[in-house]
Formats: structure tokens, C-alpha cells, sequence
């Protein structure tokens, strides 16, 4: 690895800090370890952390309440590290912007995996320095600088509502079921729920219905979501 990226890991289990920091630095990434939420946002707002690794129970302020603080001054990726394997927390994490969901007890390459996986997808990691621009008529979908543009004017969106309008745009035409969508932009397989894919494409309809026109989300029935283009 070229230059080090630094990976934040808040948990109040030592015993985990320890275990995910010797599983990272051996793959050469440098780490900062923290046991409460409080600590984990001072150590973000001070910038430098290509990645952070959040534990959802943890004292001053829990892992959910961090999520939600980061998103609203940045997209560097989060995920979540947690005991609760229920559908409902998942989701919920992923719907505050989490890039993965991790349950305990884990498996260290596996962990690993997932790092490179959310860095890679993320635009986080070095060597993707190019810009990720794609531009149909009335609307630029800008995933470097996270940025849509309709008809000229800036338009504020959510992170993953971004990615996954900037994913099914690389692909126009082409049907990808919920379940593909869940795995290529949340990045991790499916899990019995359907309903975060659902939510954000409803959102994202209502700030582009005005140009179904020219193109739009469409629904397959009993298949999934398509960026179809007229």
C-alpha cells in the first residue's frame, strides 16, 4: 500500500479495539483506537480518517448518534460493528448512511474484506483518483464530489440516495433486482429485508420526477429498479 490509510475503531471492548487493530495493521493500514462515542467524534473532527469503524453500544454517545453527527458534515465510510444481527437495526444504520454492517462475532478476513470493499466502492482508496461523472440531458450526477446537478441548479441529497442514483445511471436499461442493489451499493449480501432499496427510490423519484420525460427510475414489477432512458 502506497500511502497508509488511517481507519478509526470505536468500541468500549478492549479486547475488540485490540483484535481489529492487529488485524488491520497487519494488512498495513494505520489505526486509532477510541471506547466511547464522544471520543470517536473528536478523533474524526480532526480529520485525516479514510474509514471508520463504529460499535453501535457504547458509552457518552452511542454508535448511532455518531453515525448520524458524521453524516451530516461528511461521507468518509462507516461500518457498523455491533452485536444486534435483527433486520431493524441494519436497516436503520444503513437509512443513516452506514456503508456496511458488520454483526459480532466475526471472522477476521472477513472484516478485512469488507474494509477493502467499502474503501474501494467509496472512492476512499488512493489509486482511484479519477472522477466518477455522469451527465444525461438535465442532469449531472457528480459521485467525486458527491453532487447532483438538475437542469443546472445544485440539489441536496443523501449520500446513498447519490450512490445509488450514480449506480443505476452506469447502467441505463439494465433491471437490477433489490437484491443486487443491496449488495453492489450497500455492499454486503442481502438479508432478508427490501425495504431500504424501496425507501431511497421513492426518495430519489421525488426529486427527479419532473424529467420522466427524458429518463427515470422505473419500476420492473416482480423484478426490481431500472435508469431507463428515453
Amino acid at each position: 500500500m502506497k500511502n497508509k490509510q488511517r481507519i478509526l475503531i470505536a468500541d468500549d471492548d478492549a479486547n475488540i479495539c485490540e483484535l481489529v487493530r492487529l488485524y488491520l495493521e497487519k494488512e498495513g493500514y494505520e489505526t486509532t483506537v477510541c471506547f466511547n462515542g464522544e471520543k470517536a467524534l473528536e478523533i474524526f473532527r480532526t480529520g485525516g480518517t479514510d474509514l471508520i469503524i463504529l460499535d453501535i453500544m457504547m458509552p457518552k454517545i452511542d454508535g448511532v448518534t455518531v453515525c448520524r453527527e458524521i453524516r451530516k458534515e461528511s461521507k468518509v465510510p462507516i461500518i457498523i460493528l455491533s452485536a444486534k444481527g435483527e433486520t431493524f437495526d441494519k436497516v436503520m444504520c444503513l437509512e443513516l448512511g452506514a456503508d456496511d454492517y458488520v454483526v459480532k462475532p466475526f471472522e477476521g478476513k472477513e472484516l478485512i474484506a469488507r474494509v477493502k470493499a467499502v474503501l474501494r466502492r467509496t472512492g476512499y482508496e488512493k489509486e482511484e483518483e479519477n472522477e466518477k461523472i455522469i451527465q444525461y440531458e438535465g442532469i449531472t450526477i457528480n459521485l467525486t464530489n458527491y453532487e447532483l446537478t438538475l437542469d443546472g441548479k445544485a440539489i441536496d441529497i443523501p449520500p446513498k440516495e447519490l450512490e445509488l442514483l450514480y449506480f443505476l445511471a452506469s447502467h441505463p436499461n439494465r433491471v437490477y433486482t433489490r437484491e443486487q442493489l443491496l449488495e453492489d451499493v450497500w455492499g454486503f449480501d442481502y438479508f432478508g429485508d427490501s425495504r431500504t432499496v424501496d425507501v431511497h427510490v421513492k426518495r430519489l423519484r421525488e426529486k427527479i420526477e419532473k424529467f420522466e420525460d427524458r429518463w427515470g427510475i422505473k419500476t420492473v414489477w416482480s423484478v426490481g429498479y431500472k435508469f431507463e432512458v428515453k
